[in-house]
């Protein structure tokens, strides 16, 4: 990787940078572009919650998604379990 990241890059990474995968070089690069891009970080922490509320939709079988979720992100979620056979 490049020594420093371009926004695309680090997006592109983001699930190994989240898993603990990415090697420490990589991990410091991935660190010091999100110290000085802000876009960067707001779109890190849409991710975890995204993940987050995805992970909670399978928690409790039937039970209502929080209030703020948004319709289309259930829609979306309940689109893919069909077309998954779930």
């Amino acid at each position: 990787m490049d020594p420093s990241i371009t926004c695309r890059e680090l997006i592109g990474f983001l699930a190994d940078y989240l898993d603990g995968a990415l090697p420490p070089a990589q991990r410091g690069e991935f660190d010091r572009h999100l110290a000085i891009c802000p876009s960067c970080v707001n779109y890190l922490e849409t991710y975890k919650a995204t993940i987050r509320l995805g992970k909670s939709a399978f928690c409790e079988p039937g039970g209502a998604p929080p209030g703020d979720v948004p319709e289309e992100l259930i829609a979306a979620i309940l689109a893919a379990r069909r077309k998954g056979g779930d």
